[in-house]
């Protein structure tokens, strides 16, 4: 299957014109990474789907047809954008913690956990009954067999998987559940009148996103919209953990401002700014938001016309549902890293050359949600969006593979330096990977800079501000 076929695919699964596919030009081939599995294709035609969402916006709002060109290899470099971030001339903040990462368990079987934020670290440590250090927790591990510290963890709302084989993973439950779901959902789920966003500049001037998420592919859909014009507002509050590299490089582009959910008057803050909104976007397990009074349902009834962007690790359907994950763990759990060893001759598992599900996860949600507002603009509604990282992996898995990917060089810092931009920031002077997508008559951009959580109130900027 070519690029261009599977960006036809996504682009017919939302039921989009198929005559703005002509506008599209893809260039290059895989491997652009070291890697077994099409790395290159997930990120042209995921990357490509958002940026010709955009272009139809923008039609739709008065502006011309215009051209859509991707490079595979910038595309795939935009993949893993966090890698080159530099800030000052020298490095962003250690992005791992130092427990975090593979072992194996008693029974032999390979296990991933993640403890990149200090309440999962805490509970993984008081879990095994362990000191502090990859030694100790190592033979800690001993004592357990994989599925049974897998299933312990997940009983305590922390995050750990053990490896499959892709096999294995196919005839999970979990994985069964998802084969019957499509790659994304756009669903209706209430009414409001067309509304017929003005003509812009840019084809998401003018609309205000909210950005509930952490990590990677929640922040990513926000920085998308906000590369093609939309006022984002990153919403988080002080206690809530963060890893320091992504805040920066998934920033661009955004306001950034703390609210509290546990009071009251932060979730009346909240409801305000939703009020004004477009779009919503969070990153909590399934039915996670109701508690606080923010389902889809009920931001529709505060909002008729928005678009609500859910994004889950497993989906919203199945024995998983409710479980907590990262990009990491799913690519363990669903058979990825056994398939990326076993191409590499190795045991041990062996992760993709970037955090893929992410990032193609987050362009995917940014793709839908634009649909949603082009359907809001011709037949009104207000609308919900899902994506989950075990639903893009089920995708990814089946692009196939590349014979001969793991033997594709690494890509430098010094080898993509045409690719990188540089801006003063909230963090220093940052050099990061510009957007990939290039659009002849709306050039994707930011406007605002990467800034620090918190450094904005919780006030929608004048439109056109």
């Amino acid at each position: 299957m070519s690029v261009r076929d599977v960006l036809t695919d996504i682009w017919s699964l939302a039921a989009c014109p198929p005559a703005a596919l002509d506008d599209v030009t893809l260039i290059g081939e895989d491997p652009v990474l070291p890697s077994s599995f099409r790395v290159g294709a997930a990120a042209q035609a995921t990357i490509a789907a958002s940026a010709l969402a955009a272009a139809e916006l923008w039609r739709l709002r008065g502006g011309r047809r215009q051209g859509v060109a991707l490079d595979m290899r910038h595309a795939a470099v935009e993949f893993r954008s966090e890698r080159y971030l530099r800030l000052d001339g020298g490095p962003p903040p250690e992005l791992w913690d130092d427990i975090a990462g593979v072992y194996r368990a008693g029974d032999g079987r390979w296990l991933r956990i993640h403890t990149n934020f200090p309440h999962h670290r805490a509970g993984i440590l008081d879990l095994l009954q362990c000191e502090d250090g990859r030694d100790d927790v190592g033979r800690a591990l001993g004592y357990w067999t994989g599925e049974a510290f897998e299933t312990a963890a997940a009983e305590r709302g922390l995050v750990a998987t053990m490896m499959r084989t892709p096999e294995d993973w196919t005839a999970h439950p979990q994985s069964l559940a998802l084969a019957a779901l499509p790659l994304f959902t756009i669903e209706k789920i209430g009414d409001a009148p067309p509304d017929a966003l003005p003509p812009s500049e840019r084809p998401l001037g003018g609309v205000r996103v909210l950005d509930l998420t952490r990590v990677i592919a929640g922040p990513v859909c926000g920085r998308t919209l906000a590369a093609h014009g939309a006022d984002v507002m990153r919403v988080t509050a002080p206690h809530l953990p963060f890893m320091a590299p992504l805040i920066i490089d998934t920033g661009r582009g955004k306001l950034s401002t703390h609210i509290d959910l546990r009071a009251e008057d932060g979730r009346q803050t909240l409801r305000g700014l939703l009020a004004g909104a477009d779009v919503f976007v969070q990153g909590y397990r399934p039915g996670a938001m109701d508690g606080w009074g923010f389902s889809p349902e009920a931001c529709a009834e505060t909002r008729p016309g928005i678009v609500y962007v859910s994004l889950s690790a497993y989906g919203h359907a199945g024995p998983w549902s409710d479980r907590r994950g990262f990009d990491s763990l799913v690519q363990t759990a669903c058979g990825i890293n056994h398939a990326e060893a076993a191409a590499a001759g190795v045991e041990r598992p062996k992760a993709l050359p970037c955090q893929a599900l992410d990032h193609a996860s987050g362009y995917l949600m940014a793709f839908a949600a634009m649909v949603a507002l082009s359907r809001r603009m011709t037949e009104g509604g207000s609308w919900h969006v899902r994506v989950a990282l075990a639903r893009t992996a089920y995708w990814f898995q089946e692009l196939g593979r590349v014979e001969g990917g793991l033997d594709c060089a690494e890509t430098t810092l010094e080898d993509i330096a045409n690719l990188v931009e540089e801006h003063d920031s909230g963090f220093g002077r940052l050099a990061a990977v510009r957007h990939a997508a290039r659009l002849t008559e709306t050039p994707a951009h930011w406007v605002r800079p990467s800034m620090p959580l918190g450094s904005h109130d919780p006030i929608w900027p004048e439109l056109g501000g």
